[in-house]
């Protein structure tokens, strides 16, 4: 486990204040960065996903479903669901079935209203096709839902036999919901692509659980990916402070809120950093740096960057590169972006793109000018 309290930021070459014909330029510690502006005008994106065809889709927090052509934005795509769209709460997550290129099957997580005002993170499986999504369902919805915009989660992770990760958060107000299995606050769940639950979830036979429960004790996970061991890796906001990495494994508590690196908002102890039978994180931040997004980096145009991870910042406007050993962080770099960075994802010609998260929000491509 490590921490990192301050590390500087590289020399920012070109701001990003440079017009979309004009390409930053980035020196990092292993690679020349040249950042292009691929679209722009996009209200608070917040997931991404390449299509085939290598176009991209591209979802806005407020409700909107795009798809981007040669780095243009199209008109909405129609046929999504009914959104609760408030705080961090609306559209959120997209991602392409592992067989999308025979079955045009496609997954979204959004915050999902129902009676008097009330919410929670569900995920919606639909068909693409042309520009409407069809034979729409929603395969799973969290609860108890509540009256709350804030903490919910919401990425997507597939397996390699189909089952999906969903990350779920506390709401914000919800702490005593974490620990109880019987809730999904605060939890990842793990389910087939008709909604039911995994074979192989660890509380399948418990009476008093949620059988989708993959692992408990989490505050608000906003990035998660896959390792090449097939393994679940998330990040989590924590408070003020302690934020943190953890590869989540089955039946495990990662103890939010009883134990945590962070403390209430304004100061105040909320728990112990440590406490047996909870998971101590991997890697965690003091100051916190809001994470967002996260992907293992497995191609070749970034060569020096072969199986680092990869997580987006909010707070701090970077792109955290981290380098892993042994299932540790043996080193850490800070890239400053200059904007909140929403979405971390790999191209498949091995490009990296950001969502930034802003109300004229972007889309950037990184390669190396090396």
């Amino acid at each position: 486990m490590t921490t990192i309290q301050t590390l500087p930021l590289v020399l920012l070459l070109t701001t990003m204040a440079a017009t979309a014909a004009e390409p930053a330029f980035l020196a990092t510690q292993q690679h020349k960065l040249k950042i292009e502006t691929i679209t722009e005008g996009l209200s608070h994106p917040w997931g991404m996903a390449f299509l085939p065809d290598g176009r991209l889709l591209v979802t806005e927090r407020d409700g909107k479903l795009r798809i981007v052509t040669n780095g243009k934005a199209g008109e909405p795509v129609t046929g999504l669901p009914k959104l609760a769209v408030g705080g961090q709460g609306g559209l959120l997550d997209v991602l392409l079935d592992k067989d999308f290129a025979n079955n045009q099957t496609l997954y979204l997580s959004f915050s999902e209203p129902g009676k008097d005002d009330s919410n929670s993170t569900a995920v919606l499986s639909a068909k693409l096709v042309g520009n409407s999504l069809t034979d729409s369902k929603v395969l799973f919805s969290q609860q108890p839902k509540f009256n709350s915009k804030y903490h919910f989660g919401g990425r997507l992770v597939q397996e390699a036999n189909g089952a999906l990760f969903i990350t779920l958060g506390d709401r914000g107000s919800r702490r005593e919901d974490v620990q109880p299995l019987s809730t999904h606050i605060g939890k990842v769940v793990r389910v087939m692509p008709d909604g039911t639950a995994a074979e192989g979830n660890p509380f399948i036979a418990d009476k008093s659980a949620k059988a989708e429960v993959w692992s408990n004790g989490h505050r608000n996970i906003q990035g998660a990916t896959l390792d090449a061991q097939g393994r679940l890796w998330t990040h989590e906001h924590g408070p003020q402070g302690g934020d943190e990495i953890n590869i989540t494994l089955a039946a495990k508590n990662y103890g939010w809120p009883l134990i945590t690196y962070g403390e209430e908002y304004g100061g105040g102890v909320i728990g112990n950093t440590k406490a047996d039978g909870l998971e101590q994180p991997l890697h965690y931040w003091v100051p916190s740096i809001a994470p967002s997004g996260m992907t293992f980096y497995q191609q070749k145009m970034f060569g020096k960057w072969q199986h680092n991870l990869l997580v987006g910042s909010l707070k701090f406007g970077q792109l955290v590169r981290l380098e892993i050993k042994n299932d540790k962080v043996a080193h850490e770099e800070r890239i400053r972006i200059g904007s909140r960075v929403r979405d971390v994802e790999v191209a498949p010609d091995g490009s990296v793109y950001l969502l930034t998260d802003e109300d004229n929000g972007a889309i950037l491509r990184l390669t190396p000018a090396d």
